[in-house]
Order: C-alpha cells, then structure tokens, then sequence
C-alpha cells in the first residue's frame, strides 16, 4: 500500500517539475536579452561567454537559446509519448541536434543550410519504419472492418431467426 502512494507522490512531483520546466521555457527562449548589445565578450557566473563565429555575445545566445529550446521541447515530448507514431518526432530532433551543433562548433560556415542532408541517414530509416507500421496498421484495420461485418450480420441473422 505504501509504495502505491508513494509512486503517485512521484509521479506527481515529476508531472509538477515536467510542467514548471514547460511553463519556463519561453523564458529560455528570451535568455538572449539578458547580454550586453553588441558585447565581444560576456562575464558571468558560470564564466566567460564569447561570440564565437557570431558577431556579438547577443547574437550567438539567441542561436543558442533557439536551437537548445527546441532540442528540449522534442526531447520532452519524445519521451513522454506514449503513442506508436512517437519515433516521427525523432525527425525533427535530429535536426534541431544537429543544428544545435552548429551554433556550438561554430568553425562551421552555413548553421541551418546543410543539416537536412546529413541527418537522412538518421532520418531515412524512422521514416521507412513509420511507413511499414502504418501500412501495416491500415492493412489490419481493414480486416478487422470486415470482421465486424461479419460478426454485425450473424447477430441480425440470429436476431431474426428468434423472431
């Protein structure tokens, strides 16, 4: 009895955090604001922030901010999915990652332009597999209407028959 509770106190406490974390992260989205305009370089707590490939500290957290805010909402909504389809929002997070590891590696020259052509072979298979299981579903949906015809005209059949 006591691991029951204690498994919905857990389950609560997380849906709480899960839930505090989405209701924060537009404010992630706007962490940018928060650099000096036009800044080389920015001080802080957890240490220097530098522009990288980027014309000013501003600039470079708003890529940042962006692409990890995205990378997150996907991650999240991939994890607490629980329908069949959820590995097509690995697409979207393969890009977002990749992306995101522009912004990051910025010795890199184009951030957005070629990382839809690197993450195909990723994307490829989730897309055949995706495809296979609705073609699959389909097929089974089918057959299960036509059992249900079947079963809808036995019971008429013994309906009248006791009539």
């Amino acid at each position: 009895m006591k691991s029951r509770l204690t498994d919905k106190k857990r389950t609560f406490i997380n849906g709480v955090l899960l839930t505090i974390f989405l209701v924060a992260t537009p404010f992630l989205f706007y962490f940018y604001k928060l650099a000096p305009k036009g800044g080389e370089e920015w001080d802080t707590f957890f240490g220097t922030i530098t522009p990288g490939g980027f014309g000013s500290v501003q600039v470079y957290l708003h890529a940042l901010a962006t692409k990890s805010t995205f990378v997150l909402l996907t991650g999240i909504w991939f994890l607490t999915s629980k329908n069949w389809w959820k590995y097509a929002i690995l697409i979207p997070f393969t890009m977002f990652l990749f992306q995101l590891s522009g912004v990051i590696n910025y010795k890199i020259e184009y951030i957005d332009e070629f990382d839809f052509w690197y993450s195909l072979p990723i994307i490829l298979p989730i897309l055949i597999l995706l495809i296979y299981i609705s073609y699959i579903a389909g097929k089974k949906s089918n057959n299960d209407d036509g059992l249900k015809k079947e079963v809808d005209d036995e019971i008429k059949k013994l309906l009248s028959d006791d009539l």
